[in-house]
């Protein structure tokens, strides 16, 4: 009889993966500076679903997007509606704020999100197909202010968590949060930019990459997006928006690079930066984290290829798109994965984990049940106490109190658990003391107070 084959082991889905305690650490340390920031400024939080009606994307993101092309995830109900995994924030907000009649709220509403996204994208470093984005909206004015304000949320909120450019890594990287920043006019000016862009291109068209042949006739402004090497030669010579800006435009933008000329943010003027996405118009942005290896020399070479952190843009024209009213707002996003990635590599610390100063051993079932409860009574009392409550080896409990560096380890045996005592050592002098459990909070906190204290002088 031929061998049974083994079954196959159940493994996440490919660009899915787990986030283990060491990552959420990172994560909580972004989330709870961003949430600092953003509640500083007048921001609420908000959640949307998971999953949306597919119309909401496929109009607003452009038919000829990558997400809407390739990458969404979409399912048919039972009962026939199309439905999709949000691949992106911005529209779900739009949405939220007609369905919840925010229109009545002081305007203009300005709304903070973290949360999960997907697309079926190729994964890559720092990129997967379901990943975790922060970011802020401000929806119902068109003023530039709030422009510069949402790239300075952005940008303080990177350089809180350490991204800076005043200096890396003790490797000699120099590292620089810098916005690039480009205004793509609005459906006034545009149009007649979009037609002198595509008759550049079509004279160009045997050199253009398959996707961009296609995308030409579409929507001639994703060609400026291209990554692949003959793409980005070409669009060099490419017709710029910058001095095609209407008046308005153009004023809107100058206000806004004023903006932030006067927050101090480093920005450079990327004429031919766009966004992936139809509903994007005026401002768009982008923040590097860009690297220079410094030399003895007076000059420095190019390093690694720049990454990008956040980005975001104006969408006045998103909610007519979507069959609502007009609707001026301005967004961004972080990628938490990416900016996870980035803190590793130059070693930005977490959020440090509460340390145990206090481990809690037992020795006999009635010590051990003793223990169940006077674990919730450290607690209680603000005492940070680890355990290994499932553990009945002295030497081995005692192991790990050592290995978690804790300062104290309260050994309660059977006599202990009988009389009402427990014994405290000091783990670095090795002396210990009997003492009453009705008082054992007092003598953990006057022993932990002498610590610090004698650990300050010796600094």
């Amino acid at each position: 009889m031929p061998k049974k084959s083994r079954k196959e082991i159940v493994r996440s889905p490919k660009g899915m993966h787990d986030i283990l305690h060491g990552d959420i650490r990172y994560m909580e340390r972004i989330l709870e500076k961003a949430g600092e920031i953003a509640e500083f400024y007048g921001f609420l939080p908000i959640k949307t679903p998971h999953l949306e009606q597919a119309e909401l994307f496929l109009r607003p993101l452009g038919e000829t997007s990558d997400v809407v092309e390739k990458e969404m995830y979409t399912l048919r109900t039972k009962g026939g509606d199309l439905l999709a995994l949000r691949p992106e924030g911005t529209a779900g907000i739009a949405r939220a704020y007609f369905e919840n009649g925010m229109g009545s709220w002081p305007q203009p509403v300005k709304l903070y999100y973290e949360g999960a996204f997907f697309r079926h994208e190729k994964p890559q470093r720092g990129r997967f197909r379901e990943f975790r984005q922060f970011g802020v909206e401000i929806l119902g004015s068109d003023d530039a202010v709030l422009d510069a304000l949402t790239i300075k949320i952005a940008y303080l909120i990177l350089r809180e968590i350490g991204f800076s450019a005043k200096g890396g890594p003790a490797s000699g990287w120099k590292n620089d949060l810098l916005v690039h920043i480009n205004s793509i006019g609005d459906k006034n000016c545009r149009p007649a930019y979009k037609k002198e862009l595509t008759n550049y291109y079509r004279k160009k068209f045997n050199y253009l990459c398959k996707d961009c042949k296609r995308r030409l006739k579409d929507n001639p402004l994703r060609l400026l997006d291209c990554k692949e090497k003959e793409c980005a030669e070409l669009k060099a010579q490419a017709p710029q928006m910058i001095e095609r800006l209407c008046e308005t435009c153009k004023t809107h933008f100058k206000s806004v690079l004023e903006f932030l000329d006067e927050g101090q943010i480093p920005y450079f003027l990327d004429n031919f930066l766009v966004r992936g996405f139809d509903y994007y118009g005026r401002t768009v942005f982008e923040i590097f984290l860009e690297e220079e290896k410094k030399q003895d020399g007076p000059e420095a070479v190019a390093g690694a290829p720049a990454t990008v952190l956040g980005a975001g843009g104006r969408y006045d024209d998103l909610a007519s798109i979507l069959g609502e009213r007009p609707l001026p707002a301005v967004g961004m996003s972080l990628g938490m994965e990416r900016i996870i990635h980035e803190m590793k590599r130059l070693e930005i610390a977490p959020t440090p984990h509460p340390e145990a100063k206090v481990f809690l051993i037992h020795i006999g079932p009635a010590a051990k049940k003793r223990s169940f409860n006077l674990m919730e009574e450290l607690r209680a009392a603000g005492v940070n106490a680890g355990e290994s409550i499932s553990r009945d080896n002295l030497k081995t409990q005692l192991n790990i109190a050592s290995k978690i560096g804790a300062k104290l380890a309260l050994i309660l045996g059977q006599k202990e658990a009988m009389d009402g005592s427990i014994i405290m050592r000091d783990m670095e002098e090795g002396f210990q003391e009997s003492v009453l459990q009705t008082k054992l909070i007092e003598k953990i906190k006057a022993s932990l107070a002498e610590s610090r204290r004698a650990s300050l002088k010796k600094k």
